[in-house]
């Protein structure tokens, strides 16, 4: 008999790690090739890990909640075959949502790269000042840490290679380490996981590269929450899913867009590129509380259902973790309802390389006054505030308040005998 090992498979160039979520397989079980043995996971993406080999597990080296290292055994299978043991190298592919979310941060990275001088002649990217900002490194000190860049700048490899030895000077010393997670008094001291730290950097990223402003403006909805009222349960007897005020905000977004394509660009260095087709993203709860960004893709070409099933699919497979990545990639303007946490408005932080992001507000019954044939009245009406945050760089306040108003003007003029 061979006994074999599994190997936890690599899952992106920068996890190092996984937790066990659950076994599915128990010892003295046999175990088909490609057959699911352990779920893992890391952060917001959840993987299977099939069996490399036939055989009946013997041994379990790790238990459910466990964090296990890219390359270690996990499992030791008895397979047929001569006595030997035997270490496998994992088949599995890396679990792609984990590295395009990666890789979509470190695009936007060095798509909106920009040199940075103090008072000598040396040059530091945003990134490279947010490492520095993160671990409290001063200019002082950035100014003395070797480059092995392009004319002796700071690479991120060179940060990282700094952190990590300062770190140990630092553990060595009479100060204690910065990042260890106790509980004193009525403070607990947690460190960020791989996903929060992702995020952090990219939304600081964002402020330091764009000039973030925003325009408001208010949209009355009413016709928009009676037409859905009437309609939505006979919709949901034949699609099979509710439709939402979403997919009508995107419709509306998209028509904007065709009116102000210069809204719908990115920023690469000091190039604009004009993107034809309107892929809107939307941010979409997870499990875990945080949010992702699916993109539901050419919203000029889908009708209102199109886009009803579109987003109710995606927002549908964040929750379940089986967004795939090109379900993520291509976003060229985004939404974020934060309505749905009955907030009125918000100043969102742009997704760069894009330029611009719309918040919706909660929809809320409020006096209004309406200007009639036969004078003003105050009347009831279901309104909701739309906020725009646009790069100025690129994106003048008329460009961006002409947009936003004309999203609301389309939510207002919807047409209340549309057939969805």
């Amino acid at each position: 008999m061979t006994r074999v090992e599994l190997i936890i498979p690599k899952m992106g160039e920068s996890v190092l790690e996984a937790t066990i979520i659950s076994w599915l397989k128990n010892v003295g079980v046999m175990v088909e090739m490609d057959e699911t043995i352990i779920e893992i996971a890391t952060d917001k993406v959840d993987s299977e890990v099939p069996s490399t080999h036939q055989g009946k597990l013997v041994e379990m080296l790790c238990q459910a909640d466990d964090i296990v290292k890219v390359g270690e055994a996990f499992a030791i299978l008895e397979t047929e075959g001569d006595d030997t043991h035997v270490t496998t190298k994992p088949s599995i592919q890396e679990p792609e949502v984990v590295k395009v979310i990666e890789e979509t941060v470190t695009k936007a990275v060095e798509s909106t790269k920009a040199t940075i001088t103090n008072s000598g002649d040396r040059f530091y990217s945003p990134l490279v000042r947010n490492m520095a900002s993160k671990e409290e490194i001063r200019m002082a000190e950035l100014e003395k840490i070797p480059g092995t860049g392009k004319d002796d700048r700071v690479t991120k490899s060179d940060m990282i290679d700094y952190i990590k030895k300062r770190g140990a000077t630092s553990t060595t010393s009479s100060e204690a380490p910065k990042v260890a997670p106790t509980i004193s008094g009525d403070s607990e001291i947690i460190e960020m996981d791989r996903m929060r730290k992702l995020i952090s950097a990219h939304m600081t990223m964002s402020k330091q590269t764009s000039a973030h402003i925003t325009s408001f403006v208010e949209s009355d909805m009413t016709n928009i929450v009676n037409w859905r009222k009437k309609i939505k349960d006979n919709f949901k007897k034949r699609e099979g899913q509710n439709i939402t005020f979403t997919p009508i905000i995107i419709e509306a977004m998209a028509k904007a867009v065709k009116d102000f394509p210069m809204i719908n660009v990115s920023v690469n260095g000091t190039n604009i590129h004009i993107h034809k087709n309107i892929n809107i993203g939307m941010a979409a709860a997870l499990p875990d509380g945080n949010l992702i960004v699916p993109v539901i893709k050419e919203c000029q070409n889908k009708s209102l259902t199109g886009i009803t099933k579109s987003v109710n699919n995606l927002a549908a497979n964040a929750r379940n973790g089986q967004l795939k990545p090109d379900d993520i990639q291509g976003g060229t303007i985004t939404m974020t309802n934060v309505g749905t946490f009955g907030n009125l408005m918000g100043t969102p932080i742009i997704n760069q390389p894009q330029v611009a992001i719309m918040a919706c507000g909660v929809i809320k019954k409020k006096p209004v006054v309406l200007e009639k044939n036969y004078g003003d009245v105050i009347a009831i009406r279901h309104m909701m505030y739309l906020s725009l945050s646009y790069d100025h760089r690129v994106v003048d306040g008329a460009l961006g308040g002409q947009f936003v108003k004309r999203v609301a003007d389309y939510l207002e003029q919807f047409d209340t005998d549309t057939i969805v």
